[in-house]
This record gives structure tokens, C-alpha cells and sequence, in this order.
């Protein structure tokens, strides 16, 4: 028999992490306390077997809904409706019955079907918003009289507690103990003025969760039972003990999310939709479905509709940089979409204890353990080691405070053994410079944990004689070491077509910012979740500052301003296509009299190429621009993780002509920038960096540049798995079995053949086809086709799947002859299936760009 794969399903996240993911040197050392996405612990190639394939499909329609009602019920297609959609997209969503997908693409009204992807929560953890605001000059613009006056922001998110006094509300929550969706009076307040729920409380899309509930029940109440919602909120706009970057926004607030767990990329283009008829004028996503690159996704297509209908879309762009190149997320690789990356704060805002001989050492708590008090004074601290399994304890801990160090073993390790050995609290410190956070604790033992700088650490450990450590109420502005560097869960692009994304920056690792009342009003979260907000803030700035700006202007003015990085790893630019234009700079977009179009220019393949860029100047005077190019760091070859590629600095050439230009007044010129990659760096290389306009005065605009060296399509995408992927398999209640010598099925409960296929890659279109066993040949020249399907993304894992299962029958390949006459049975008998994957921007007539699979033998023996 061959080999057995369980059923683990792949969760799509809020790009929201917990606060382990802000650490310092994120791809050195302790991988088992880094990045972490929501939904799930990254395997950066262990192989874990992940089933990805999906259960529910968009439907995208040449015709009516209605017509395609009635086809189904005549071809006895087994489904049920979700939504259906009329503003941005023509179709619907609906849950397929098992087998059914090829019975669903065999419809003559069926245009095309994409996947329903599942966004999942977990629990985040509970620096400072000010100094956030501060790097990106959000401080600057509100002195200036910009803090988004008139301009309608919606959060499609968890909620939005409106009880908040930050967002509006009177600082009270009535509705706390139930969060039964019933109204307190709150809503709407002056702050969050319109609204809806599409999911209700008990809302969980993820089946293989204890609280999983596919049930939607709608209310007109958006109160948020979750947290990341309020969050979101405060960073556009909290206007109180915390302050946004546009506090003086209003709110939309469209929950998608129950209290736990997920919800679906179907659910958000519904609020999407109800956004636009509420009139919002921006929205912020920090939502998305990671490695879903293709602008052509639903969310991500309807994004740029609703650009075009005159709303700025921030999306964040995804917390997967675990997982190496093309992990960005639908809907922030829209075409016209400003998908935004994530930088370290500057400082995080930390609670503090005494020690004899020091004052206000700061700390942040370990996620999930017990919170510290904030006053009192604890047994002794005894230094105990690193508090790994496989260590030796260097003193006992019961009765005592264990003060560990960092590394080696995840934190649950060192907290659970120092719980077996009878600690009352944990300190654990840092293994390199600056404070950090951790979390991953599972099992609370009902003790506090909290994490300290190494200097700190050293310190306490230096004290020779017994003593306790005093808890105070008191915070400090820490430092942080990483700050203003690209944060380690940030998304790597580009997308799947080669364009540049993100489109750029703010910061999102350890912001804090407000949160529902009955959680503490305020918490500190990292996460493109958070950077997202700050980038639709300083869109509500700028629209307040020029109020007839189209909604697709918006983007290549902040991206000309902002600020370009440099990476930990040398004095140069991160990479242009993991930070996009750099830091928004949000009062020199508001201030700025030059814009640079396009926004941002996208390569594509081969070996560099020429980009127009018109400059526009709008200024009261003559102004002389000269040209320049400042490269930033590539990225080689990739295997679903950053660890499989290194970082090389090896500029491209550019020139321009002309290499300087004179524009008048409220006049534009046009220069050519002629780009060479650098023939040292290897084949499949990302490669970028910045074409610089600088004005007499010294001030610079930027246009970023992203491309990939050589032939895009030389990139595998059945990439050889240690499980021997494809499969021709059999599926059970706990999986799927191999059957590498072939297998007969009989089509009675569920005996079915399933072709489970492990993508590295995103592929334009995957087609099956049924071929006679004996000839090798299709069972028919154009009448063959078991299953199409367009804009596939890339597996999450290099163990992730996804598994395609067969009804008996095929349809034409032709879509125009497709409906219920031509979709027929394959009577039993011995046949072969032929996957054949047709690459990213592949050309289907060259046999180089599509790769084939063909399965072993399927006897069809029905009784």
C-alpha cells in the first residue's frame, strides 16, 4: 500500500502575529520562537504533509445568477449558494458537493472558478503608537492642521469596539459580559458612523476547529469580541490616550470575523461591496490569502473595480516572509491596490520592574501566560541557565523566580519545565541586543512569564547576593533594536505576473494601539495588520489635503515620498520587492510638488528593460531635476524559504536620457531610464533598486524598479517533494493513500480517484485530462477534460497540497462548447489522467512553458 497523508488544513490569516514575531535576528538561531503566521507555524521545508485544497468556489458568470440556477438544478449539480455578488463581481460563491468541481466548470454560464480561501484568527498578544506615528511624519501632518477631517475610512476586520473612548464611545461596555450583539447605545457615535456584522459571534469558518461553526448569522452591530479590529481602528484614527494617524476620520466598520477563529475571502468581497454603497472613501484590508499572488482573484480584482468606482484600497500585504519568495497575499497584489509591508517600531512601549541598583527595567509579557502584577515584590530570582529539556539546571527554582536565557528551545519548553520545577514566575532574557516578546506557551500554568533585554539579563545576573524584583505600574518608551528595519514575518513579492509588490511600508512590528474594552482598551500586536492602517491614514491625510486627487493617484504619490530602508544585513536597500518604495513619509507626500508616474516600474523577465517616466511639476517655479539610481539588494533563487536563498549585492546599470531635466511651472517631461541587470547574478534572481529624481534644493523623488533575471518560466513548478508528489491516491476519513501501481475504483461511496499535486509555484492553469490506458492518447481529440483551473497560487510548505478528485466524466476543453450535452460518462475500463501545468505568464504553444504528470493506471469498475 502506498503512503498515507492526513488531512491538516492550510489557514489563511489576518496579517496579524503575535508578538513573538518582533524579535531580533528573526532567521538566526531559535527558529522555534520566530516568525509565525496566524494561522500557522511556517515548515520552512520540514516536508509536514498540509491538505490545501479548497471546498468552496467563486463562480464567475458570462450570464445571470438566475441562469445559472436553473442549469444547475437541471444538471443535478450538487452545491449550495453562499453569496451572491452584482457590484464588483459578476457571480457568486458556493459550497461544492465532494467531486463536483468538474461538474461545476462543465456549465455553459460558468465563466470561470477561483477558490473560496479561509483568513483565520488565533490569539495575538495584549511600541508605542506615538513613535510609530512619528517615523512616518503622521505627527508632522497633524500639526499642520491634516488629521483626516471629512474623510470616511472603512475597517473590514473583527469589529470595531465603538464603546471606546479613543473611537468615539463613552468608555463604557455595557455589552461586555454577553457580546451578544445586542445594541448599547453606542452605535453609531460621532466616530463610527455606519457599519455591519456579516458573520455573527459564533462565526468560525476553519472545520477542523473545536469552535468551527460555517454558520453566518448577520446583524447591524460591528461590536468587536475579537480585538484586531479596535486595533486596526486606533492606528487610523484613535483620537485619546492613543493617537492615530488620522484622528479626525470616521469609521466604517464591517466585521467578517466571529470572536474566534476564520472567515472567508467570499465574505470579504460582500463587505467590500457593502463598503462601496456606504460611500467610504478609503479601506483598509489587513486581511489577506498569503500566496494567493494573482491580481485576477476575486478580492484582489475587486479591489481594483472599487478603485475605479474612486475608494483608496490598503491591503496589508501578508506575514508569510517564512516562506520565502511570491507570498504576498490577495487582495493587497491588486493591480491597483496599495499593498503595504511591515517595519519594526522605533520603540515599544513596555511595562517595567525594579531591581536593587536599577529602576525601570522593561519587560515585555510572554503571549498567553499569566499577566504580571503591577505591584509587589517576588521571592528570590535564581539563574537556572538556558532551561532547555536537555539542560542541567544551574539552580533550583522552586519556590523562586527562574530567570532563563533565550535560545536553543522554544519558550513553552523553557516555561513548562520551569513550572514542573516549581517557579512562581519566569524571566527570560534576551540572547542578543534590545528587548524582545515571545509567545507559543500552550498549557498556562498559571504564572507570569515576561521577556527582558540581554543587558538587563546580565545585569541581574551579575547581582551576587539573594534578591526579589519589584513589579511597578510604571511603562517606558524602550528602544527597539530592529526598529525601522523590514520586519521578519513581512512578505516577500513579487506577484504573480512580475509586478512589484509590496507597493510600500510602514510600521507594523510592536505597535500599540487601542483594543475592545473587556480585553484591557489597549494592546501591543505586530503584524502587516498594522502597517496596513498607518498606510490608509496617511490616504485620509492626503485626501483631506487635495480633495479632488483620484483614488488612483494616490499610491505614486506616497510611493515617490517615502523612504527606502536599509537592510540588517548591509549599509544598502532592503529588497525593493519585500519593501516596496520604502517608509511612507506621510507629510512629504501631503507637502510634496512632484510626482513621478508611473508609481513604480515592473521588469518583468529577461535581462533588464527601458521605463517612461513622466515628471510633473506642480510647484510656483522653474524646476531642474537630476537623475540618478540607487540599487538595493537581490534575492536568488528561491525554495519556499528565505533560508534557501542569499542575499547578493550586485547592481543593475541604468541610464537615463536625458540624465537631467528642466520643467516649467505646473509643466511635465518625460525621461527614459534604460535598466541592465547585472550579468553576475544567477538566473530566477529578483533583482532592484530606485530611479531618483533630485531638485536643485536637494529634494528627492523616487520611482522603485523590480525584476526577475532571465526566464521566468524556467521555474519548477511540480517540484519534487520528499513525498513523492503527484499522487494518483485514495482517499479515506483520516487522508489520502498513494497508489504509485495504479488502483481500481468503483464510484459507489466515495471510491473515487483523487491526483494530489504539490505546487511550488503559481501557475496560470493546471488541466487534467482522461487518456486511454492502452494508446496513451486522449479518450477523445478535444472531448477529454476532467478539470481546469485558472490563477492557481503556490503551495504554502514544500509538504502542503492540493488533491483534485473525479466524477467519471469529462467535458469539451473548448469553454464556449462546454454545457449539460457534452459533459458524459468514461465507461469502465483502464485509463491514464495527464496533468498539465501551464507556467506563470507562460505561452501555452511553447512546450517549454508547460510541465506534465501522468498518473498510473485507473480501472474503472463500476458494480
Amino acid at each position: 500500500m502506498g503512503q498515507n497523508l492526513g488531512r491538516a488544513k492550510r489557514a489563511f490569516a489576518l496579517f496579524a502575529v503575535a508578538a513573538a514575531v518582533a524579535v531580533p535576528a528573526a532567521f538566526a538561531g531559535d527558529s522555534a520562537e520566530t516568525v509565525q503566521e496566524l494561522a500557522t507555524v511556517p515548515d520552512n521545508g520540514s516536508g509536514a504533509m498540509i491538505d490545501e485544497t479548497p471546498s468552496a468556489y467563486f463562480v464567475e458568470l458570462k450570464g445571470s445568477a438566475a441562469a445559472f440556477r436553473t442549469e444547475a438544478k437541471a444538471t443535478g449539480l450538487q452545491y449550495s449558494e453562499r453569496f451572491t455578488y452584482n457590484k464588483l463581481f459578476n457571480g457568486l460563491s458556493i459550497k461544492l458537493g465532494s467531486g463536483q468541481l468538474n461538474a461545476l466548470q462543465g456549465l455553459s454560464n460558468v465563466k470561470a472558478t477561483y477558490p473560496v480561501l479561509r483568513a483565520e484568527l488565533e490569539p495575538t498578544s495584549t511600541t508605542d503608537l506615538a513613535t510609530a506615528v512619528a517615523m512616518t511624519g503622521a505627527d508632522l501632518a497633524n500639526g499642520s492642521g491634516f488629521t483626516g477631517t471629512g474623510v470616511k475610512v472603512a475597517v473590514m476586520d473583527t469589529g470595531v469596539d465603538y464603546n471606546h473612548a479613543d473611537l468615539g464611545g463613552d468608555g463604557s461596555d455595557s455589552d461586555a459580559a454577553s457580546n451578544d450583539g445586542a445594541f448599547d447605545g453606542d452605535f453609531p457615535n460621532s466616530r463610527v458612523t455606519t457599519g455591519w456584522d456579516f458573520v455573527g459571534d459564533a462565526f468560525d469558518a476553519n472545520e477542523n476547529a473545536a469552535t468551527y461553526n460555517p454558520v453566518a448569522t448577520p446583524d447591524p452591530d460591528p461590536d468587536d469580541c475579537h480585538g484586531h479590529g479596535t486595533h486596526v481602528a486606533g492606528i487610523v484614527g484613535a483620537n485619546g490616550a492613543v493617537k492615530g494617524v488620522a484622528p479626525g476620520v470616521t469609521f466604517g466598520a464591517y466585521r467578517v470575523f466571529g470572536c474566534n477563529g476564520s472567515t472567508t475571502s467570499d465574505i470579504m468581497l460582500a463587505a467590500m461591496e457593502r463598503a462601496l454603497a456606504d460611500g467610504m472613501h478609503v479601506l483598509n484590508m489587513s486581511i489577506g490569502s498569503a500566496f494567493m499572488t494573482w491580481p485576477q482573484y476575486p478580492t484582489a480584482a475587486g479591489a481594483d473595480a472599487l478603485v475605479d468606482a474612486g475608494m483608496v484600497v490598503v491591503a496589508s500585504i501578508g506575514n508569510s516572509g517564512a516562506d520565502g519568495l511570491y507570498s504576498a497575499g490577495a487582495p493587497g497584489v491588486g493591480n491597483k491596490v496599495i499593498g503595504t509591508a511591515s517595519y519594526d517600531n522605533s520603540h515599544v512601549s513596555a511595562l517595567t520592574f525594579d531591581a536593587p541598583g536599577r529602576t525601570g527595567i522593561a519587560y515585555l509579557p510572554i503571549t498567553s501566560t499569566e499577566d504580571p502584577p503591577t505591584s509587589g515584590t517576588t521571592p528570590d530570582v535564581i539563574w537556572v541557565g538556558r532551561g532547555c529539556n536537555v539542560d542541567t539546571y544551574l539552580g533550583n527554582p522552586a519556590g523562586k523566580v527562574a530567570l532563563i536565557e533565550r535560545g536553543a528551545c522554544t519558550f513553552a519548553e523553557k516555561y513548562n519545565k520551569a513550572v514542573a520545577n516549581g517557579a512562581v514566575d519566569v524571566i527570560i532574557h534576551n540572547n542578543s541586543a534590545g528587548l524582545f516578546a515571545g509567545g507559543g506557551i500552550v498549557g498556562v500554568a498559571g504564572i507570569s512569564a515576561v521577556g527582558i533585554s540581554q543587558a538587563d539579563g546580565l545585569y541581574l545576573r551579575s547581582l551576587t547576593t539573594p534578591f526579589g524584583i519589584t513589579w511597578t505600574a510604571n511603562r517606558v518608551n524602550a528602544a527597539n533594536p530592529t526598529g525601522g528595519q523590514i520586519s521578519s514575518f513581512s512578505s516577500y513579492g513579487m506577484n504573480a505576473e512580475l509586478t512589484l509588490k509590496p507597493d510600500i511600508g510602514a510600521p507594523g512590528g510592536l505597535i500599540r494601539s487601542t483594543y475592545p474594552l473587556e480585553k484591557g482598551a489597549y494592546a501591543i500586536i505586530s503584524g502587516t495588520s498594522m502597517a496596513s492602517p498607518h498606510v490608509a491614514g496617511a490616504a485620509a491625510l492626503l485626501r483631506q489635503a487635495r480633495p479632488t486627487l483620484a483614488a488612483s493617484e494616490f499610491a505614486a504619490i506616497l510611493q515617490n515620498s517615502a523612504d527606502p530602508r536599509n537592510s540588517p544585513l548591509a549599509a544598502l536597500p532592503d529588497y525593493v520587492h519585500r519593501q516596496g518604495a520604502g517608509m511612507v513619509d506621510i507629510d512629504d507626500s501631503i507637502l510634496s510638488t512632484t510626482t513621478m508616474t508611473p508609481g513604480k516600474v515592473s521588469l518583468g523577465e529577461g535581462e533588464g528593460g527601458t521605463a517612461t517616466i513622466s515628471i510633473k511639476n506642480s510647484s510656483a517655479s522653474e524646476q531642474t531635476y537630476t537623475m540618478s539610481h540607487q540599487a538595493a539588494l537581490n534575492t536568488g533563487p528561491n525554495a519556499n524559504s528565505p533560508f534557501s536563498f542569499t542575499a547578493q549585492f550586485a547592481p543593475a546599470t541604468v541610464s537615463f536620457l536625458p540624465a537631467s531635466v528642466i520643467v516649467p511651472a505646473g509643466g511635465t517631461a518625460t525621461v527614459v531610464a534604460t535598466i541592465v541587470a547585472n550579468p553576475g547574478i544567477l538566473q530566477q534572481a529578483q533583482y532592484g533598486g530606485y530611479l531618483r529624481a533630485t531638485t536643485g534644493s536637494g529634494q528627492v523623488y523616487r520611482v522603485p524598479y523590480a525584476g526577475l533575471k532571465g526566464d521566468y518560466q524556467s521555474i519548477q513548478v511540480l517540484h519534487p517533494t520528499a513525498n513523492g508528489f503527484p499522487w494518483l491516491a485514495k482517499r479515506s476519513a483520516t487522508g489520502y493513500t498513494n497508489q504509485p501501481t495504479g488502483a481500481t475504483y468503483t464510484f459507489v461511496d466515495g471510491d473515487i480517484p483523487y491526483f494530489v499535486a504539490h505546487f511550488r509555484h503559481q501557475a496560470r492553469n493546471a488541466v487534467f485530462t482522461v487518456l486511454d490506458a492502452a494508446t496513451g492518447l486522449p479518450v477523445d481529440p478535444e472531448f477529454s477534460t476532467i478539470i481546469r483551473e485558472d490563477y492557481l497560487p503556490r503551495n504554502s510548505t514544500s509538504g502542503a497540497f492540493f488533491a483534485y478528485s473525479w466524477d467519471g466524466k469529462r467535458a469539451f476543453v473548448d469553454n464556449g462548447k462546454k454545457g449539460k450535452e457534452h459533459r458524459r460518462g468514461v465507461p469502465d475500463g483502464q485509463y491514464k489522467v495527464r496533468l498539465t501545468v501551464l507556467k506563470a505568464l507562460g505561452d501555452p504553444a511553447n512546450p517549454a512553458h508547460t510541465e506534465t504528470w501522468t498518473s498510473p493506471t485507473i480501472t474503472i469498475d463500476r458494480p
